[in-house]
């Protein structure tokens, strides 16, 4: 079998050419949901898997089990970090496993607030975070958090 070369000239070159196969395994998606809390009318879920690493979807304010808001940014953190933590359980994690929050608040001033909270969730090896100051346009949401963590093998 002859190959053409950039210069014009011909030379022969093998008749078969070998490639390295290699088997590539992806992890197929799975949707984490647990009845332990209230879900919203939106159509989101509540977490997905792929692999070890879990994707929380965000958590506002609301009651983990009655979905009432909270009263202040205080206990509004609590509860969103409370809904993280039993959709982290229910996907076989745990808050320990949390490697990165991306936070919203409405406030600024509610960061010392909130951070007294979280601070509670997170005691020692702190997951990276962003925290962002935004306008839900609904006056009683005061923060949401969404979270990725790994699963243990």
């Amino acid at each position: 079998m002859e190959f053409g070369r950039p210069n014009g000239r011909r030379w022969r070159g093998p008749a078969v050419i070998i490639v390295e196969q290699r088997q590539v395994f992806m992890p197929k998606k799975e949707i984490v949901s647990t009845d332990k809390v209230a879900v919203g009318a939106a159509p989101l879920s509540q977490a997905t898997k792929l692999g070890n690493l879990v994707f929380v979807a965000g958590n506002t304010g609301r009651h983990p089990t009655n979905g009432e808001a909270g009263k202040d940014i205080k206990e509004q953190t609590r509860y969103a970090l409370e809904r993280i933590k039993l959709i982290l359980e229910a996907a076989g994690s745990s808050m320990d496993n949390v490697l990165t929050n991306t936070c919203y608040v409405t406030n600024r001033d509610d960061l010392p607030g909130f951070n007294e909270v979280y601070a509670e969730f997170f005691t020692h090896d702190r997951p990276s975070r962003t925290t962002v100051v935004v306008n839900f346009g609904d006056v009683n949401n005061l923060v949401e958090v969404t979270s990725t963590a790994y699963i243990s093998d």
